[in-house]
């Protein structure tokens, strides 16, 4: 695009020109709350004033990792009650399936079709199609793929399975979700063949989809869940959680089975605890993703728009071809919004804004988007 950025505030940026754009994307759903949110701010500012970056590999106590792990793990079932931080959403997967690995003794993973889990090279393993993959074969072995949704898949998960990862929602296949039977039919048979759950949301997470975590809505807990992107409000964050009893092995066999330099940085945690209090405090903010979502379904109707799939405030608008993509983005560029599309899947533009966009905003957003398909 190539915009030179000055600032942010809430669901605008502007650039160097001091035209203002109305962020439909918000850093790929990072920024749920917005950009320069003051209490995100205030947090990274205060806590840098107090310590940045110690020692993490659990030397010493820091406040802004103890708080967050409490108060995140406050929020999930009870299974889910030991924090590993990262720097970012690849790093969890990878973080967790060495976990697996460690928990199981197996070789093999399971990954769906059309997935994005990362872009480091046992993350990035997981992918299918291998478009954006085969360059850097070979990869790590083992991994098996199946198709989302598809019940007669589910005998790929053998005993052979370290974990099964997926997406709570497909992402990059343009908004996808799971049939609730379907995810709870993936969690029998893992349970039947020893392998290890995981559910990525790291996109899906925080509020995004209108619970504070996706997998709330389809009655089904993982073994391990991966967070990072809205988890820390703007800074580089991330983490993997699991049961005590599991995150324990990276004690012993080897000491410091996994470790990080930066991963839980004092001032990305007070950013995340930032965020997670805000949501708390201020419910609104998820509750009213359902109202906001349907407002955007009434109003993103036009005859170039096929379909409109959407997990919350997040949005896949399918059209005719990527070609038709590629100019709706830059005419809605020109006239002040920022819009995407997805790694697999061309046809359609991708909406994820602030949860904290207006009804105003909204219309005035689809305003745009409409008159850009002109």
């Amino acid at each position: 695009m190539g915009l030179e950025i000055a600032g942010g505030q809430g669901v605008y940026l502007h650039d160097t020109s001091g035209k203002r754009y109305l962020d439909l994307i918000a850093g790929i759903g990072v920024s749920a709350l917005g950009h320069n949110h003051p209490a995100v701010v205030k947090a990274v500012q205060d806590q840098a004033g107090r310590y940045m970056h110690t020692l993490v590999y659990g030397e010493f106590v820091l406040a802004p990792q103890a708080e967050l792990a409490a108060l995140i793990t406050a929020q999930l079932p009870a299974e889910l009650d030991n924090v590993y931080f990262v720097n970012s959403g690849t790093e969890a997967t990878e973080g967790a399936m060495k976990l697996a690995k460690r928990a199981t003794g197996r070789p093999e993973f399971i990954s769906a079709k059309r997935s994005y889990h990362g872009s480091t090279q046992g993350a990035v393993s997981l992918q299918w199609p291998k478009d954006f993959t085969q360059v850097f074969h070979p990869l790590l072995p083992g991994i098996n793929h199946l198709d989302f949704n598809c019940d007669y898949c589910l005998h790929r998960i053998t005993e052979k399975t370290a974990a099964v990862i997926l997406e709570t929602v497909q992402a990059e296949w343009g908004i996808r979700k799971p049939r609730p039977e379907w995810l709870q039919a993936v969690r029998k048979r893992c349970d039947e063949t020893g392998a290890l759950l995981i559910f990525d949301e790291i996109q899906a997470g925080m509020g995004r989809t209108g619970t504070l975590f996706a997998f709330e809505q389809y009655g089904v807990v993982p073994d391990i869940l991966l967070l990072a992107k809205g988890f820390g409000g703007g800074m580089p964050l991330g983490a993997f959680i699991a049961n005590k009893k599991v995150m324990d092995l990276f004690t012993e066999n080897p000491v410091l089975g996994h470790i990080t330099t930066f991963g839980g940085h004092p001032v990305s945690c007070a950013a995340g605890l930032a965020v997670l209090k805000t949501l708390l405090a201020q419910p609104e903010l998820i509750t009213d993703v359902a109202r906001k979502e349907a407002l955007f379904h009434e109003l993103l109707v036009h005859p170039k728009i096929r379909h409109v799939r959407s997990a919350g405030l997040w949005f896949a608008v399918e059209l005719e071809d990527f070609d038709q993509i590629q100019a709706t983005i830059a005419v809605c560029l020109e006239r002040g919004l920022i819009t995407d599309w997805f790694l697999w899947n061309e046809r359609s533009l991708r909406i994820a804004p602030p949860l904290t966009i207006t009804e105003e905003e909204i219309r005035k957003a689809c305003e745009i988007v409409l008159d850009a398909l002109e």
